[in-house]
């Protein structure tokens, strides 16, 4: 009950062509075209671009301390409870 169905459709389709035109029309659609084919040119040319550098190579680094170590703390309460 709450949703379009293709008759439905159809005629919000042929209000909006007797509202805003046809050739208004149209020419939205071809700026919506011409924007969807910009937008793949430019993925093309973005994947080129980044096929030809060559990526970066990752270091390792040393590794870490650790934040806690229980003997070196355990020695510390000793000479404090002295």
């Amino acid at each position: 009950m709450g949703s379009f169905s293709l008759p439905h459709i159809l005629i919000l389709a042929v209000v909006a062509i007797l509202l805003l035109g046809g050739g208004r029309f149209s020419s939205l659609m071809g700026d919506v075209a011409k924007g969807v084919k910009n937008f793949k040119k430019g993925m093309a040319e973005e994947d080129e671009d980044t096929s030809a550098r060559p990526r970066p190579r990752i270091e390792a680094q040393s590794s870490a301390e650790p934040a806690f170590d229980r003997d070196r703390d355990a020695d510390r309460v000793r000479e404090d409870r002295r």
